[in-house]
């Protein structure tokens, strides 16, 4: 898989925009600090691909990327408070929208920021994951702020507190050292060759 042939599609703001989908698609969620447009930079290498705010919560729209053979799509960040209700309103329905529709999921990257536990939303993300029977992994977010032990430990904590199985991957990231990364393009890839999935 070519992660350097990747290039921005387009963005839509209500999931009836959504255009079919007919490339297997790995979607990434998370909280809206959670590093998700530093870490799609990193994943493609490419610095200005996916828009970083100094402010959270500033992906308020479904943004496809796309390669040769894939789509990547970077979903609204969910959690920030400092928006209006309406506007949390139309991000729920983008994100709810999206998996709601028949699409080729290959996989869904749930992020999570290492440092601390789950939040009560990340734990309704990954339960829904489960629930739906998506292929998924989680990436935790910002390794290098802590040492590697405390990592291991860390990512131990969190697979017993979201009840993950050993068999699904959870990779330490840093999108400013780059550690993880080529582990998590790996992973993306394999689940590519394994097949999208509809629902």
């Amino acid at each position: 898989m070519n992660f350097k042939t990747v290039a921005f599609e387009r963005s839509f703001g209500i999931s009836s925009q959504l255009t079919e989908s007919t490339l297997p698609e790995i979607a990434f969620a998370g909280r809206s600090n959670v590093g998700k447009s530093s870490l799609l930079n990193k994943l493609f290498n490419r610095k200005g691909l996916a828009k970083v705010s100094s402010t959270p919560g500033k992906t308020a729209t479904i943004n496809f990327f796309s390669t040769d053979d894939a789509r990547f799509v970077d979903l609204p960040g969910y959690g920030y408070a400092r928006v209006s209700k309406t506007e949390h309103e139309r991000w729920a329905e983008l994100i709810e929208g999206y998996f709601n529709q028949e699409r080729n999921f290959a996989l869904v990257c749930s992020l999570i920021d290492i440092r601390h536990p789950a939040s009560a939303l990340d734990e309704n993300m990954v339960r829904f994951l489960q629930d739906a029977q998506l292929p998924y992994l989680i990436v935790l977010t910002k390794g290098d702020k802590l040492s590697q032990q405390k990592c291991n430990q860390q990512r131990s904590a969190l697979r017993k507190q979201l009840s993950i199985d050993d068999d699904t991957p959870m990779v330490i990231t840093s999108s400013l050292k780059g550690s993880g990364i080529d582990n998590l393009r790996r992973e993306i890839a394999r689940f590519v060759e394994n097949g999208p999935r509809n629902l």
